[in-house]
């Protein structure tokens, strides 16, 4: 077969009489297909404690009939101190199994560089939830969507390799999925079934038949690099939306599974119809149910009803089909891991994802019980024995109004020599994030202003991703957006001499695409007189990384020298650029909290030195940052904020702008406990 090469494979003796003769025909297949040709359950040493029978339509474990009722749960959502109270919830509700992706980008941050510890940990992970006796279903990808940036791929393939084609057998990306398993892969062997672990399936990409590409080279390549690590000690397999092109995903000899929720329950019978057009046999998989959805900004929050969902659950139940519930706990996109959508046929264009990821998943962003747990949990019930256990949550508490002084201006000479990264990048173009090897944050483009031919003169950006604050000489002019379509402002003569575009990263791209590079595309322009325009050239690239450490490094130095706080005017709408606010909070019994942004207007907020994420109250749906009580102490606690566009206080009156610390979400204006 097609890529079995050095595969373990196991052999089915048929005894046949033929005229008086015997012939002995031995059938080699690969593990994933070789369990059940005669319907028997017998396990001998060459059957793998995880497999499928083909004739039963059904998985063994051990040699025994199986099904899973899974719920996902990824790692980099929560902090570590709060996966087993998590996993421990999601185990009360009789999951008898956990579906987590690998993120890639995390775990290899820069060519070169790797990160296994704190959230990055998904090997003390994947032994919690083996702990908290579930059976896992893994996702290593490399590409995994999961609304994160870039769906998981790292920025810096980009910065490597300009025109990489990811997802494709493109050599380069062959190569560094390569280096990144050799990386991973031996880290996890341990925890998978045939090795005594509680892996039990493995998946080969993620959604491969929404992709253009359709490369089958590609897929059987990364089929055969998963299995040089797994060597069939779990189960392969794949998962696709169902339509007519299901079989851009499908791989010979792995397993394949289906995806789809409450919206398209009334056809389910059509959607095995087409899982079986490219799996015939083997048990009936839907690997991600949704129970919720994802939700942008600038959209109403997207909900699902608790009865539609659990009554949908129990029609695919009913087919003794095996499902992950995705999500089961969403948790949070913290610091600058949401990504975006783009659907220009569906008229939405360039979507950012809010860093909320509640999902109106069974559980709530804190880990808290919903209406819809306790509905689900009956569902489940009715198929699988229910453990035993007491849940222990967390309290949400409100630590109240929290002032704030206004300490540095992002685009000052301290701002510059405390938050900018590097030397500045000189070039005829603008570079891109990825071209200055940055992650995420801002970059700021510079350049002269020549004389103006026209008053006004129409700015033209060929091409921004995302949104640019636009000024003259440190003086606010205007907003370009990739998510409003605005490309173009007026400038008039006279405003000055130097022209400045803060560039904001909102998130890459993550369906589909995969390779939403940022920055300033193509050519700047100022319109002539004539009708023509004059590029823009020269221009200088300030990079703002905004990582938590160096605005850690930066607060504790202004705590420890005051003569370093800037006096800034009171100011409502900032007008020279990005502040950053700091202020303390006191902490008199730790609990989860939630930190109230109504009347700011954008920008990013670190609580103890950790990146909470973006927030965009102006814009909603969401409203608060989950503040996870592990990164909360009894005491003072500090809060810095780096709002780009206003405060919530206006200029007139002594009164310093501040924040509110609830005990209650607010994702849609009223409480997510309320709605669920």
């Amino acid at each position: 077969m097609s890529g079995s090469s050095g595969r373990f494979r196991c052999t089915r003796k048929l005894t046949l009489a033929m005229g008086g003769g015997i012939i002995i025909l031995v059938i080699a297949l690969t593990v994933g297909l070789c369990v059940g040709l005669s319907g028997s359950n017998d396990v001998t040493e060459e059957t793998p404690a995880f497999s499928i029978d083909h004739t039963a339509n059904t998985f063994l474990l051990n040699g025994q009939p199986f099904r899973y009722v899974a719920g996902s749960f990824h790692y980099f959502r929560a902090l570590p101190d709060a996966w087993r109270n998590r996993l421990r919830t999601m185990r009360a509700a009789g999951l008898n199994a956990l579906d987590t992706y690998v993120e890639w980008s995390l775990h290899n941050p820069h060519d070169g560089e790797y990160n296994w510890e704190g959230i990055a940990d998904v090997v003390k992970f994947l032994e919690i939830a083996q702990e908290e006796n579930f059976y896992i279903v893994l996702r290593p990808g490399p590409y995994i969507c999961a609304e994160r940036d870039n769906g998981g791929l790292p920025h810096w393939l980009f910065t490597k390799y300009p025109n990489i084609k990811v997802r494709t057998n493109d050599p380069n990306y062959l190569a560094e999925v390569s280096k990144w398993y050799a990386e991973l892969m031996p880290r996890l062997k341990h925890l998978l079934i045939g090795n005594g672990g509680k892996i039990i399936m493995v998946q080969v990409e993620n959604e491969y038949a929404a992709y253009y590409a359709c490369d089958h080279e590609y897929l059987n390549w990364l089929r055969d690099e998963t299995d040089k690590y797994v060597e069939n000690k779990a189960l392969l397999f794949t998962v696709d939306i169902p339509n007519e092109r299901m079989h851009c995903g499908k791989i010979e000899n792995v397993f394949a599974t289906t995806d789809f929720g409450i919206d398209r329950i009334h056809e389910i019978d059509k959607i095995w119809e087409y899982l079986r057009g490219v799996q015939p046999t083997g048990p009936l998989v839907n690997s991600e149910f949704y129970p919720g959805w994802l939700t942008h900004w600038q959209e109403m929050n997207q909900r699902r009803d608790p009865n539609e969902v659990a009554s949908a659950l129990k029609t695919i139940l009913s087919y003794n089909a095996s499902v992950n519930l995705y999500m089961f706990f969403g948790g949070t996109n913290f610091g600058f891991t949401a990504g975006a959508n783009y659907d220009l046929d569906g008229g939405i264009g360039y979507a950012a994802d809010i860093t909320s990821y509640d999902y109106d998943a069974v559980m709530d962003e804190a880990g808290g019980v919903t209406k819809k747990y306790e509905l689900i949990k009956q569902v489940i019930s009715e198929v699988l024995d229910p453990p035993n256990i007491t849940l222990n949550p967390a309290k949400r508490l409100a630590y109240g109004k929290v002032e704030l002084t206004p300490s540095m201006e992002l685009l000052s000479t301290e701002g510059r020599a405390a938050l900018s990264k590097g030397t500045p990048v000189k070039s005829d173009m603008p570079k891109s994030f990825e071209e200055m090897d940055q992650y995420s944050g801002l970059l700021l483009y510079e350049t002269p202003l020549p004389s103006l031919d026209l008053d006004p003169t129409l700015l033209q950006v060929e091409d921004l991703r995302d949104r640019a604050h636009v000024f003259v000489d440190q003086q606010l002019v205007g907003t370009l957006s990739r998510e409003a379509r605005i490309y173009a402002l007026p400038l008039s003569k006279g405003w000055g001499s130097t022209l400045q575009l803060l560039v904001e990263n909102q998130g890459r791209i993550n369906y589909d695409r995969a390779n939403d590079t940022k920055g300033i595309f193509g050519k700047v322009t100022l319109q002539l007189h004539n009708g023509g325009a004059l590029p823009l050239d020269n221009w200088t690239t300030t990079g703002y990384p905004l990582e938590a450490i160096a605005i850690e490094s930066w607060h504790q130095k202004l705590a420890e020298n005051a003569a370093l706080e800037a006096s800034i005017a009171k100011q409502r709408l900032l007008r020279t650029g990005p502040i950053l606010y700091t202020g303390s909070f006191q902490v008199p019994e730790v609990g989860d909290t939630y930190l109230n942004m109504a009347g700011w207007g954008k920008g990013v907020a670190y609580v103890n030195g950790f990146n909470l994420g973006r927030y965009w109250p102006l814009a909603g749906p969401q409203i608060t940052l989950y503040v996870p009580n592990e990164l909360l102490k009894v005491g003072s606690n500090s809060l810095v904020l780096i709002e780009y566009q206003r405060c919530n206080k206006t200029t007139n009156g002594a009164e310093l702008p501040a924040v509110q610390f609830d005990a209650v979400a607010q994702l849609d204006g009223e409480s997510s406990e309320a709605q669920k």
